[in-house]
């Protein structure tokens, strides 16, 4: 009897077809990546050829979006429904004004000096400019000495009725004031006990005194710095007559100091506790 032959076993291997295997996804990851490196890159480079005041307004848009440098920008409830790009136009608004007042308070203060009569050389040597944290005025001595006497600490009649005029006009605004005194790099002789650190410091005192004796409120002085000769106008000259000079700056509101300093200041000058 025949036996019917088994047909044989047929194993079928479908394999599985990329049509687009060559435009798959894992490229496009590892090209991000490296366009977002190439983006920083750049962005570095572009920084470290700005002005630190570029940079300063940039690092603190990036602390506090909605404020500036030394501000303390504003707070965003979720409850409350504001938007920041409601408060930002207001901020920047801010900001412009108080920099336009800055402006004006230098454009007065040269207006008084320059017409002065018996002043006007000396006036040639106070310089004024606009700064990151406000506005400083640089009394700069000559060879001659100007507003201190060499190696003294006691002012010149010049230089007194500068301060005089400078406490005046300070005297209203609820600014902060630092003060600070240089020397240049030439020492007293050795074995004198008295150096230029003292010299810095004790002509940064004096035109403390002078100054709030004129209007302007102990509480409205920050900071009394006596730099001797670390900070030289003229490093190329060390021994250059504009090394030695006075620093008053006047400090925008809101640039390195605390948020209720004005409010003391308004305080302490209408004699409130």
């Amino acid at each position: 009897m025949n036996k019917e032959r088994e047909a044989p076993l047929r194993i079928i291997v479908r394999k599985k077809r990329h049509d687009n295997g060559a435009h798959g996804g894992a490229w496009k990851v590892a090209f991000a990546d490296f366009m977002t490196a190439m983006f920083a890159l750049f962005l570095v480079l572009w920084l470290v050829n700005q002005s630190s005041e570029v940079r300063s307004s940039i690092a603190g848009y990036f602390a506090n979006p909605l404020g500036f440098p030394g501000e303390a920008g504003s707070s965003l409830m979720p409850s409350d429904g504001s938007m920041a790009s409601d408060i930002r136009p207001v901020l920047i608004e801010t900001f412009s004004l108080r920099r336009l007042q800055l402006r004006e308070l230098e454009s007065r203060l040269r207006n008084r000096l320059d017409g002065l009569p018996g002043l006007e050389s000396v006036a040639a040597h106070i310089e004024m400019e606009l700064v990151e944290d406000g506005l400083r005025i640089q009394l700069l001595e000559d060879s001659s000495g100007i507003f201190f006497e060499t190696g003294r600490s006691q002012p010149k009649p010049e230089g007194r009725q500068v301060l005089q005029i400078l406490g005046a006009e300070l005297a209203p605004l609820p600014n902060i004031v630092i003060i600070e005194g240089h020397t240049d790099a030439r020492r007293y002789v050795e074995g004198h006990t008295y150096t230029n650190w003292e010299l810095s410091a004790d002509r940064a005192n004096a035109a403390r005194r002078i100054l709030t004796s004129n209007g302007m409120h102990d509480s409205q002085i920050g900071q009394i710095r006596g730099l001797a000769d670390r900070q030289l106008r003229d490093p190329a000259n060390p021994l250059a007559p504009s090394n030695r000079r006075v620093t008053i700056t006047i400090q925008e509101i809101g640039a390195g100091q605390p948020p209720d300093t004005t409010v003391t200041a308004n305080q302490a000058r209408r004699g409130a506790p």
